[in-house]
């Protein structure tokens, strides 16, 4: 009660989820995370989600059947939820899996063909030792995926390290060494390609490893990633008078948007935010970049012949298009949830910032403007949920799957997580009780 309390106090449209499903099967909550979310009402919202549409038709087209992206989009528009948080990692690793695992739940009890996962792709190659993108977890060792030197891994971001291909020595060591029938071979079928970059890579394998764990097709998942949002992002700026173009690109607006930015960071919830560069990252030698906003530029700082781009929309605009620029957390959320009323399912952190990024919004607003007041109205119910580490297995991916029924995996995992309520499973929510951000509020208003 007392964790709940905590968490009532930012984000208690969580909490009510949280209450409503805690003696039922985690399945059962999953389902209900999937459920449906009013259609947009207000104009700023109705032209964001068509925009979101269209982008990810253009997604679809490239993975799935033309009669299979119809049947997709319009589950989207009945169910549209995202889980997000998902790092650019191979489905190996435990978090990342146990995510995606929650995900296709929800999916599949409420019989959608698809789901979308959000990859976050600008983390480096190596994060800390030995982990990130560029390392396999095989559970008792880790193989450097793609047989990149260290030095390389942590000077490089998984949305731009490339032309990649896997390490196939490395790999084939792994199939001497270890019971991996339920993954090696979807990763050697790959060893002869050449990816554009990292991300492409790891979406493609992780498209291929569930398709193998999951072979009656129960539910696929969609994964888009920061460069879909900077897609999204070029078509919210195509038009003068759109919002987004409004809020950054207008002096007054900017100011408005910025000062709600500083008031959120510097109150009692700031912690949660995000607030690592202006508005966009950018991309610069395989790298990227933390930017600042200074005399109407996007620049690097203390670097003099880093990036420049004029915060203008023809160039905000083009350098999006070129992969020059990135989103932020902020605008990310803005354009692929926020505004287009989407339902966001991540982790103990972005629970915190969606709500903190939902009263940015709120403030920032001009309500004596009908279209805008019209969407404040519709922003008063928040979709936003908690799923990541809800399913948090303490052993190896590869123990995890040792046991289980090929081409069934995921199958036979839906019956396990049938019979395990959300309070078995989050173990009386002892993942959030330690969380230290969580854990700090609590601490904070007790005084």
């Amino acid at each position: 009660m007392e964790i709940l309390a905590v968490l009532s106090l930012l984000c208690p449209e969580v909490v009510r989820d949280i209450e409503q499903n805690w003696n039922v099967p985690v399945s059962d909550y999953a389902r209900h995370l999937w459920r449906p979310v009013a259609r947009p009402a207000s104009g700023p919202a109705i032209a964001a989600r068509s925009i979101l549409r269209e982008v990810l038709h253009q997604r679809l087209g490239a993975i799935m059947q033309p009669e299979e992206i119809g049947k997709a989009l319009e589950e989207f528009e009945h169910r549209p939820v995202i889980q997000s948080g998902l790092h650019c990692l191979l489905l190996m690793d435990r978090i990342t899996f146990d995510a995606l695992l929650f995900a296709w739940l929800g999916a599949v009890e409420n019989r959608l063909s698809a789901f979308v996962g959000f990859m976050g792709t600008t983390m480096t190659m190596e994060t800390i030792g030995r982990e990130g993108p560029g390392w396999l977890d095989v559970g008792d060792d880790k193989v450097n995926l793609f047989g990149m030197g260290r030095h390389k891994l942590c000077r490089k971001s998984a949305c731009v390290a490339g032309p990649v291909s896997l390490n196939k020595r490395a790999l084939e060591a792994v199939g001497d060494e270890t019971d991996a029938s339920r993954w090696l071979g979807t990763l050697l079928a790959s060893q002869d390609k050449v990816f554009a970059t990292a991300a492409d890579a790891l979406t493609e394998i992780n498209e291929e490893l569930v398709t193998d764990w999951d072979r009656s097709g129960m539910a696929r998942p969609v994964f888009i990633d920061d460069r879909l949002a900077a897609a999204v992002m070029t078509r919210h700026l195509d038009q003068d008078g759109s919002l987004l173009s409004r809020l950054l690109l207008e002096p007054a607006r900017r100011q408005r948007l910025d000062h709600a930015l500083q008031e959120a960071a510097s109150g009692p919830f700031g912690r949660f935010l995000p607030n690592a560069t202006a508005y966009f990252w950018g991309i610069r030698e395989q790298r990227v970049r933390k930017l600042v906003l200074e005399n109407g530029h996007l620049i690097e700082p203390d670097r003099p012949h880093g990036l420049s781009i004029p915060f203008e929309r023809p160039h905000l605009q083009q350098a999006l298009l070129e992969g020059v620029l990135l989103p932020d957390l902020f605008l990310t959320f803005l354009v692929l949830a926020i505004l287009p009323r989407v339902r966001v399912v991540g982790g103990l952190r972005q629970i915190g910032y969606v709500a903190l990024f939902h009263s940015i919004v709120l403030a920032a607003l001009d309500e004596s403007a009908p279209e805008e007041r019209d969407l404040a109205a519709e922003l008063q119910v928040r979709e936003n949920a908690w799923g990541m580490r809800v399913i948090d297995e303490k052993i190896s991916v590869r123990e995890q799957l040792a046991g289980l029924p090929e081409g069934a995996l995921f199958a036979d995992l839906l019956r396990q997580y049938r019979s395990r309520t959300f309070a078995e499973t989050t173990d009386n929510l002892k993942l959030v009780r330690e969380n230290a951000r969580w854990r700090k509020i609590g601490q904070a208003y007790s005084v």
